[in-house]
């Protein structure tokens, strides 16, 4: 399989990590959005959220713990943070191994509230 991120679980391909446990993984991005944008993704590939399924739900849950976590050591829990997960191309989606996008650190502005 020639997925990076599943290289970066195995090791071949260095992170900075902020975050491991049995099922999960939370690195910094290499290309930050916010001062506070780390990447959670689960140790099991699967490529999108359309293919989860199952047990895989469970690993969901795990995913959010970490990102709680992750924001309470990060700083962000208090102020706000955001979790973006991208599915399929047209979301933007590049890396085709399911993740969430931790962002926080300063005002993310309002992208999915009402239009004045």
């Amino acid at each position: 399989m020639d997925c990076i991120f599943c290289k970066i679980i195995e090791g071949s391909i260095p992170s900075k990590k902020v975050f491991e446990n049995e099922h999960v993984v939370a690195f910094h991005d290499i290309g930050p959005k916010a001062p506070v944008h780390i990447l959670i993704i689960p140790k099991k590939h699967i490529a999108t959220m359309n293919d989860v399924e199952g047990e895989d739900f469970a690993l969901i849950g795990e995913m959010h713990k970490a990102a709680q976590q992750i924001a309470r050591e990060t700083g962000v829990a208090e102020t706000g943070y955001r979790l973006v997960n991208n599915c399929g191309k047209d979301s933007g989606q590049l890396v085709f191994h399911i993740h969430y996008h931790l962002l926080g650190g300063e005002s993310l502005g309002d992208l999915v509230g009402p239009k004045a």
